[in-house]
């Protein structure tokens, strides 16, 4: 059978193989596992835009079986309780024709066990003028990250069943961009992952006052990834780089010390305590003298608020012990924190407790302890945070907490190769956006001499 290849200019197909359309298309975007079907001049992958113009131009092109108008792709979503073959009746295909169908994916998946929510798309041919049922041409399915199954009809119009897989790479990528609506809207576009910006809004929580942000305010993330042949990608590995608010920090994992974040100089930059132990809140009250909005009098307030919905995530300021979690007057709900050097910190009006939290309990900087609330003597939801040092209450804003380490020797030298490679990608990226925005500028002025 005579193969399509997506670099010619012109689709025909026979009236009686309409579905070679179908299987064609799926071979453009996936490495065909059959061995009979391996070449050495199989055309390049190409990338989704141009997989998704070549599968509408097959479609449009096919010829029509007779009786039957040209095919069609319907997307079908299975739903809960309905079996496979259900699912590939509601594309209106008839009943004989769906059995067949699901008798020969069979071999090579469980039609049975199958869950809701499962998406194929069917190629299917209407009768003309709307009388009977549909003619299954095709129909595929994506069965992993880079694995998808296919059928399709040959000339003699029995299903063929073909497995097909993507080879996966793994990279690094740079998303270079600005911030237009949010920063996970902005770096989403860019292709990361809310986990990957999660990292990067906690890595900069030490240094950048999130309620400051402005619409224009450009940022860098390098991450890696896991890519499949035709740019899908499957997985997202570590936040490598940052760059955002002029701050620019490194990722690095020191022999035997784990994973940290340094910034250019090679200083880690850690903080002992973060400045804000929960995302995304206004600070409502400051530390010093006020006037008390439930006892009506002057009284000293011995920490700051912070001003946030229910629920919202608290973080603990730095590593540390739980020394505290209980109940405590008009404090309600309360969890302390007892880090080194005689330094501790505390939390309260929680909602409640994470799941574990509880007094001798090691918890790690940035990980979520507790849950904002309005227990104990509270007008309403808000994180109420302290910061205590040798037993006594100190400024949380003022504070003069200790730095973190400074690399050296060999380990800074190590650094500074891992910095330099970042550098390097970065640029490359930087260089390619310009010269991609440059492009339409230098065709103008062409144009206008």
């Amino acid at each position: 059978m005579q193969e399509f290849d997506p670099r010619r200019q012109t689709f025909r197909f026979a009236p009686a193989a309409a579905g070679v359309g179908a299987l064609a298309i799926a071979l453009l975007a996936w490495k065909v596992t059959s061995p009979q079907d391996a070449g050495p001049q199989a055309p390049p992958p190409l990338d989704p835009a141009a997989i998704a113009a070549l599968q509408h131009q097959a479609f449009a092109a096919a010829e029509a079986q007779p009786g039957f108008t040209r095919p069609e792709n319907v997307a079908v979503k299975i739903l809960p309780g309905e079996t496979f073959e259900a699912a590939v009746r509601r594309a209106g295909v008839a009943p004989d024709e769906a059995r067949q169908a699901v008798s020969a994916l069979g071999g090579a998946m469980d039609v049975v066990n199958i869950k809701a929510g499962l998406k194929f798309d069917a190629a299917v041919a209407k009768p003309e003028g709307e009388n009977g049922p549909a003619k299954l041409i095709g129909l595929s399915l994506r069965t992993g990250p880079a694995s998808a199954i296919t059928l399709s009809r040959s000339f003699d119009g029995a299903l063929r069943l073909r497995e097909m897989e993507e080879e996966v790479r793994e990279e690094l990528t740079v998303a270079d961009g600005e911030i237009h609506g949010s920063l996970y809207q902005s770096a989403a576009k860019l292709g990361a992952t809310p986990t990957i910006t999660g990292q990067m809004v906690k890595l900069f929580s030490h240094k950048v006052d999130f309620r400051e942000i402005q619409p224009g305010d450009p940022f860098v993330l390098v991450f890696g990834r896991k890519v499949t042949e035709s740019g899908r990608t499957v997985d997202t590995g570590e936040l490598e780089y940052a760059e955002f608010k002029g701050q620019r920090f490194y990722r690095f994992e020191r022999p035997g010390g784990g994973v940290e974040y340094f910034d250019e100089t090679g200083k880690n930059i850690k903080g002992f305590l973060l400045r804000t132990p929960v995302d995304g809140a206004r600070m409502t009250s400051r530390f010093g003298m006020r006037r008390h909005p439930i006892l009506g009098y002057n009284r000293m307030h011995q920490g700051i608020d912070f001003g946030a919905g229910t629920g919202t995530p608290v973080f603990a300021a730095g590593d540390g012990v739980v020394v505290e979690a209980r109940r405590w007057g008009g404090y309600g709900n309360w969890v302390r924190v007892r880090h080194s050097g005689g330094w501790e910190t505390g939390y309260a009006h929680l909602s409640r407790y994470a799941k574990g939290i509880k007094k001798g309990q090691r918890v790690r900087q940035g990980q979520v302890i507790a849950y904002v609330g309005s227990t104990g003597a509270s007008t309403g939801p808000h994180l109420h945070y302290e910061v205590w040092l040798n037993g006594r209450r100190v400024n949380p804003i003022g504070a003069k907490v200790p730095q973190g380490t400074v690399l050296a020797g060999s380990e800074l030298a190590a650094f500074k190769a891992k910095k330099a490679e970042i550098e390097r990608l970065v640029a490359a990226k930087a260089e390619t956006r310009h010269l991609a925005e440059a492009a339409p500028r230098l065709t103008t002025a062409s144009l206008a001499r």
